[in-house]
């Protein structure tokens, strides 16, 4: 079953050297995602996969074409789409005199729900921070509790914006067990990242987007067999980076 349905989706913003010109920014994109899927927007950094997040979630109109999230049309009902999403940003500015359990308790009244700050600091291994500042976390403990943030509103869909760009490898990978967790708990989880291993690792299936345009979709396995089935110097196959390469053309930038 699809939770959620993209048809033609189109983003326009004028062009920065000319304001009277316009260029796609997404350029008319379909895909579907199914229930209980982890899956991965991949591209150069302007190919269009943060405005495609932004226009799904409802922080960003869609100029053409349409999106819906477990039945709800995004354009038509923006607020209903938002009670049953939480979305986890590149980066967050909180209230820094406030602690996190008075922080996410604060989110949980925003959205009118009683929130248990103790239990979703434990979800994202946090419980010791509890009456921590936001600036007294590291980079890795500020992504952690930007998802429990996210979390207040028990989600059916999760978007993850570049969640791990920044972390040293640790960090990273306790990122990544949190992610398995949570989807392993029934929860879809949309990411994207400019990490191949990433991608590789977590999403049962993987999009890559170019110019506004999505290139290439499917699964990791078939990507890599299809697109980097031998690269130079490698005895058997490439791997999602590979894929990347070759279907872009572009080198791997944060």
């Amino acid at each position: 079953m699809n939770i959620i349905e993209v048809n033609k989706l189109l983003k326009t913003y004028p062009k920065p050297e000319n304001k009277k010109e316009f260029f796609n920014a997404v350029d008319g994109i379909s895909f579907n995602i199914k229930e209980g899927e982890i899956y991965g927007i991949l591209g150069p950094n302007g190919a269009g996969k943060t405005s495609t997040l932004e226009m799904l979630e409802g922080l960003n109109d869609i100029d053409g074409g349409s999106a819906s999230i477990d039945g709800l049309d995004v354009s038509a009902d923006p607020f209903k789409v938002k009670q049953i999403i939480g979305v986890q940003l590149q980066s967050n500015e909180y209230f820094d005199r406030i602690n996190l359990s008075e922080l996410l308790i604060l989110f949980g009244k925003l959205y009118s729900q009683k929130t248990d700050p103790l239990e979703l600091l434990g979800k994202v291994d946090l419980l010791d921070k509890s009456k921590a500042k936001p600036d007294e976390l590291s980079g890795g403990q500020k992504q952690r509790f930007s998802i429990a943030c996210a979390l207040v509103n028990n989600p059916k869909v999760l978007f993850l914006d570049e969640p791990t760009t920044g972390l040293d490898p640790q960090a990273k990978r306790n990122l990544w067990n949190l992610v398995r967790e949570l989807n392993d708990a029934g929860m879809t989880i949309v990411l994207t990242t400019h990490n191949m291993e990433e991608a590789e690792y977590l999403c049962n299936r993987i999009a890559i987007m170019d110019k506004g345009q999505l290139i290439a979709e499917d699964t990791p396995q078939k990507l890599i067999m299809k697109h980097a089935s031998v690269p130079p110097k490698a005895p058997l196959h490439g791997n999602i980076e590979d894929v990347f390469l070759a279907l872009t053309g572009h080198e791997l930038r944060d």
